[in-house]
């Protein structure tokens, strides 16, 4: 078996982005993708997965470095997000990432084990990674999300929905019409923030606004293409809307300078004469 030989198959086949000639030149593959190795027809359509969500990647080869039965491949990788990774919709950002691939031979086979930091892929795209426990003997996790439009205003009225979704690939489906949505609120007067989070697969959105009247500005035409997709599309397994108006509140904040806390949504000033101003909701 020449190992440099079946290398140089291996990168001219990941040059060509062709699913099959690089499934055709081992027997074996696993990366951080893949729970167990997968070979044959399961690697190609592994492979046509990959170039799915980065449709013209470019994994930039070094030469192969060859210790007899194992031969190292280091690369570094250049691609356009395009489809849901990571939990991650397709953004439209440039991936970057350092690799390699260790190519042993096993009872006469080739066997390729590729080494990549997921984490630093996310990190290319912007995104920051968080470790959290699925779930305690007491709590679920999740994460969350905020949209702000600098109004200090209290809100009259919360608007609280969920959507249950199957898998994260749909999840994402959600966050792009949800991003959509936000962005119509962001331009009607009376919005004035939104706080989302993602706990196990439901999705909760509170959104705030500053009388009843202004929730009309969800029924926009990003709302309705939601609707759609949920009524018509299938998509998610349920959904929760509700509208949650002031029965009371109070506010009380703290003077930076002499540490008293007054009473701020009466208006209520400190011993030494300052009002403090609350920040934003959201």
């Amino acid at each position: 078996m020449d190992l440099i030989e079946t290398a140089a198959r291996w990168t001219a086949a990941w040059h060509a982005r062709d699913a099959a000639a690089i499934a055709d030149a081992v027997a074996e593959f696993a990366d951080p993708d893949t729970p167990e190795p997968v070979s044959g027809a399961d690697l190609v359509a592994h492979v046509e997965a990959v170039l799915t969500r980065f449709p013209d990647l470019v994994l930039d080869f070094a030469p192969a470095a060859d210790a007899g039965d194992t031969a190292v491949l280091t690369w570094t990788l250049a691609a356009t997000h395009r489809a849901h990774y990571l939990g991650i919709p397709g953004t439209g950002g440039a991936a970057a990432v350092v690799g390699a691939d260790v190519l042993t031979v096993v009872d006469g086979a080739v066997r390729v084990r590729r080494h990549f930091d997921r984490v630093a892929l996310a990190s290319s795209l912007g995104h920051t990674a968080r470790f959290l426990l699925d779930h305690d003997e007491v709590q679920e996790y999740g994460i969350s999300a905020r949209t702000t439009v600098g109004r200090t205003d209290y809100p009259r009225v919360l608007a609280f929905t969920y959507l249950d979704f199957r898998e994260e690939v749909e999840g994402a489906d959600v966050d792009l019409l949800s991003t959509e949505v936000v962005k119509s609120l962001r331009a009607s007067k009376g919005f004035l923030g939104v706080g989302t989070f993602e706990i196990g697969n439901r999705k909760y959105t509170i959104s705030a606004f500053d009388r009843p009247e202004s929730v009309r500005a969800v029924h926009a035409r990003p709302h309705q293409r939601s609707l759609r997709k949920f009524f018509r599309g299938g998509l998610c397994t349920g959904a929760y809307t509700s509208v949650w108006v002031l029965e009371r509140e109070s506010l009380h904040l703290r003077c930076p300078d002499c540490e008293e806390v007054v009473d701020a949504g009466a208006g209520r000033t400190c011993a030494c004469g300052t009002t403090p101003t609350p920040d934003p909701l959201f």
